[in-house]
């Protein structure tokens, strides 16, 4: 490479390091993006500048191609379905990552010019690549219920395909190694094709609050795919921002791990399960639920100094942030003053709530973390819950038998009255009842989340 491209590389990997340190807060989570953008479209010109470029025509017939599709996706696809969408582009980033490693280990195997590190480089490329692919195709089904989205709870089903998966990693050690030692076409292909299936069986079995996880570990397993490829390709930028890419999502996969009070290994070969006798949904529900309308809702929030609320993947269904984002302006026109309590797994991705929110335009202030916004609930006049339902629960707080036993949980039981909006009394992800749904300062309405916090929002101004 000339020094100028090396120049080229360095101010690219610079500003991919500034963007994805901006990415880390709400308030210079644009800049980030807009960094990171810069840093990408630098690379893409130096590398072609630099480069012998076979067909310039090919190049720009992928550029329209990739826009189009890229600008119809934008256009057509709705908040809800970020989860799938992020799916997506991960599977196909790992995709990418196998397509250009093994081009490139074919044309230098015709070369006779294959270096340890080309063939290492190629077997974790093509390894992690088509896992992540076709792992993150199943994620897409099950997000987009083409397939059934909860986990495979059955024991002797997951005994299975727990004992599959480790014959298949012993197998794609073996056919990594051989393709290392002894450079060929059927070693490769062979390990693309196990590794597709690894992919497929790791994921099947997770489903339901795992998810965000998942998608987590899955765009891990993208950065570290196109890590690998930069060393077949001999590209430090490549290697730098697969790296950056890989490291950031382990780092998410624990914090949500974190946020889940369980551990990696539990989430991939493990299931939400009790660690003893639990009360089912009748037991917990007869007799004890209290229904509301808007206008009693309405005469609570008038007088309330201070209001939370709480978001779930129920809100982002209804798409209700817009409706309560004007909840959110008549309760401050009647003096209240309004926080939103974020829960790191609520919805099903990372920031998945706070993505709808900013898409309303509510200010970064008023979304507070789960650990800051958990002391102040005993002082929180009424908390509306919308949509949400595990990281509201308090049997993981009080029940050590309830199979989420130990998850950190938003509070939201401890405030003076509890709203919560949701269609039914249907349980979460987590396939369990809700205590907070049958306490004495609860109030239920049931209904369509965006039309419930439209007609509180009516009332209150009737008020």
């Amino acid at each position: 490479m000339s020094d100028l491209t090396q120049l080229g590389y360095l101010i690219s990997a610079v500003l991919f390091i500034l963007g994805l340190k901006g990415l880390a807060k709400p308030r210079t989570a644009v800049r980030g993006n807009l960094l990171g953008a810069t840093a990408m479209l630098l690379a893409v010109v130096v590398t072609l500048a630099d480069r012998q470029i076979i067909s310039y025509g090919l190049l720009a017939l992928g550029l329209v191609l990739g826009a189009a599709i890229g600008a119809a996706l934008a256009v057509r696809v709705q908040m809800t379905g970020m989860p799938q969408l992020v799916a997506l582009f991960n599977g196909f980033g790992g995709g990418a990552s196998v397509l250009v490693g093994a081009a490139s280990f074919v044309v230098a195997l015709d070369l006779d010019d294959l270096p340890l590190s080309t063939t290492t480089g190629t077997a974790l490329t093509v390894a992690i690549g088509a896992i992540t692919f076709s792992g993150s195709l199943v994620a897409f089904a099950k997000l987009q219920e083409i397939m059934p989205g909860g986990a495979i709870s059955e024991a002797a089903t997951r005994r299975f395909l727990r004992g599959f998966n480790v014959a298949v990693a012993v197998g794609l050690v073996g056919l990594g190694l051989g393709l290392v030692l002894d450079p060929s076409r059927p070693w490769l292909w062979a390990l693309a094709a196990l590794a597709l299936v690894a992919g497929i069986t790791l994921v099947v079995p997770i489903g339901g609050a795992d998810m965000p996880v998942v998608i987590a570990l899955l765009n891990s397993f993208s950065g570290l795919a196109a890590a690998m490829a930069g060393f077949v390709l001999d590209n430090s930028l490549l290697i730098i921002a697969g790296s950056l890419v890989g490291a950031s999502g382990l780092l998410l996969t624990r914090i949500m791990c974190r946020a889940m009070n369980r551990t990696l290994t539990n989430v991939l070969f493990g299931s939400i399960q009790s660690s003893g006798v639990t009360l089912g949904a009748d037991e917990i529900y007869e007799g004890k639920i209290t229904s509301s309308s808007a206008e009693e809702v309405a005469m609570i929030l008038e007088t309330a100094q201070r209001v939370a609320i709480v978001p779930g993947y129920g809100m982002a269904v209804a798409q209700a942030q817009h409706a309560v984002r004007d909840l959110t302006r008549s309760l401050e026109a009647h003096g209240a003053d309004v926080v939103f309590a974020i829960h790191p797994v609520a919805g099903r991705m990372p920031g998945h709530m706070n993505v709808l929110l900013a898409e309303a335009e509510i200010p970064y202030e008023q979304l507070v973390e789960m650990e800051t916004v958990n002391p102040t609930f005993e002082q929180t006049d009424v908390v509306i819950v919308i949509g949400a339902n595990d990281v509201v629960n308090p049997d993981a707080r009080e029940n050590p038998d309830s199979p989420i036993a130990g998850m950190p949980i938003l509070d939201a039981d401890r405030a003076r009255t509890v709203v919560v909006i949701k269609r039914s009394l249907s349980p979460g992800f987590a396939g369990i009842p809700n205590p907070l749904f049958a306490l004495d300062n609860t109030l239920m309405m049931f209904g369509d989340g965006k039309a419930a916090v439209e007609e509180i929002t009516r009332a209150l101004a009737d008020v």
